[in-house]
């Protein structure tokens, strides 16, 4: 057996296998073409020049008048071109499509919503970041909080910002850089003065609802306790919970703080038990430090491997081949036309010469 012929044959076999018709119930048209040949033909009537001497001009032509219609045939040629046209058109009303190579996706299977109290206390200076220098408790949840986007590059994360009012300040996002820089943007007493803790909540519900994602994960830090929601943080975990989002609480400062300064750690445990998360205290940077790795051990990094086939539509091949057979096609009727008089003028010429010679 040839080898170069075996190896065409698996070639053309490979590429069929690459192409898709989208359109494939468009082939049951292609019998049509079988009918065109029934098609009466085209008429074009010309109008008539009435002459006295018709009868004259007639015997000089020495032909004999009879009534009836020129039809012109097309030959065997015009036929299989016109066959070509269609078939090429139907392919390409069927849409071929070329699939590509599979191309891996990976999905996430979790989305994190980080809520962020900015409520005034946040501005105590009682925690110390790396170096040791004393910050205010928001610079340090803002470094932790780099540290955890960085241990979640898969994961899509939200932020959300509340004290007397609630804002989502970012949706749920593979793009943690807008984060860090919306997060590095956000000052303290931005969203009032008070701590809404219940409304913060319930906004991260709604936020949750256009989450595609099988789980859904909620990260509360605040500093402070609840003091005028119009929906009680337990009434609005019960709802959460039911949403099928787990609230995990972290409060920040201890119970040694000043009043006004101090976390409900009751009400966040309690709260956090209700959806079936975790309440942690962070009394400096290292117990926060430590409470982002617990987290990130809690909730594992799963994530769902999809693949996808681009397609590339190839339409237009047979589309062009089409155009240019019907092109060439009447072109050469129209240049067959103009020159088939000329052809007759020198045939008559050469057989006048040849006679009189």
């Amino acid at each position: 057996m040839n080898p170069w012929l075996d190896w065409a044959k698996l070639d053309a076999l490979s590429a069929l296998a690459h192409i898709e018709w989208a359109q494939p119930w468009v082939a049951l048209l292609w019998p049509l073409a079988l009918l065109m040949p029934l098609l009466p033909p085209h008429r074009h009537t010309h109008t008539a020049l009435r002459i006295p001497f018709f009868a004259l001009a007639v015997a000089a032509t020495g032909e004999r008048p009879r009534p009836g219609a020129t039809v012109l045939r097309r030959g065997i040629t015009g036929w299989i071109v016109l066959g070509l046209v269609w078939s090429a058109g139907i392919l390409a009303a069927m849409q071929p499509q070329w699939l590509e190579a599979p191309l891996p996706r990976t999905q996430p299977t979790r989305d994190w919503l980080l809520a962020i109290d900015l409520s005034p206390s946040m501005q105590v200076r009682d925690f110390r970041d790396a170096q040791g220098k004393a910050v205010d408790r928001l610079t340090v949840v803002r470094e932790l909080v780099d540290e955890f986007l960085e241990r979640r590059p898969e994961d899509r994360i939200g932020l959300l910002l509340f004290a007397e009012q609630a804002h989502v300040q970012a949706p749920f996002t593979l793009d943690h850089g807008a984060l860090r820089v919306l997060l590095a943007e956000a000052r303290i007493g931005m969203a009032g003065s008070r701590t809404l803790i219940g409304d913060a909540i319930g906004l991260a519900v709604r936020v949750f609802e256009a989450s595609p994602a099988p789980q859904r994960t909620l990260v509360l830090l605040t500093d402070g306790a609840d003091t005028a929601s119009r929906v009680p943080p337990a009434k609005a975990a019960e709802i959460a919970a039911q949403r099928g989002v787990r609230m995990h609480t972290v409060a920040i400062g201890s119970a040694d703080s000043a009043a006004g300064e101090r976390p409900d750690l009751e009400g966040l445990r309690a709260w956090a038990k209700l959806t079936g998360g975790r309440a942690f205290s962070a009394v400096d940077r290292s117990s926060l430090e430590n409470i982002y790795h617990e987290l990130d051990a809690l909730e594992t990094q799963e994530h769902e491997t999809r693949s996808e086939r681009p397609r590339r539509p190839l339409f237009h091949w047979p589309l062009a081949a089409a155009v240019a057979l019907l092109g060439l096609y009447l072109l050469s009727g129209v240049l067959g036309a103009r020159l088939k008089p000329g052809l007759a003028t020198r045939r008559e010429r050469a057989a006048g010469e040849s006679e009189h010679g």
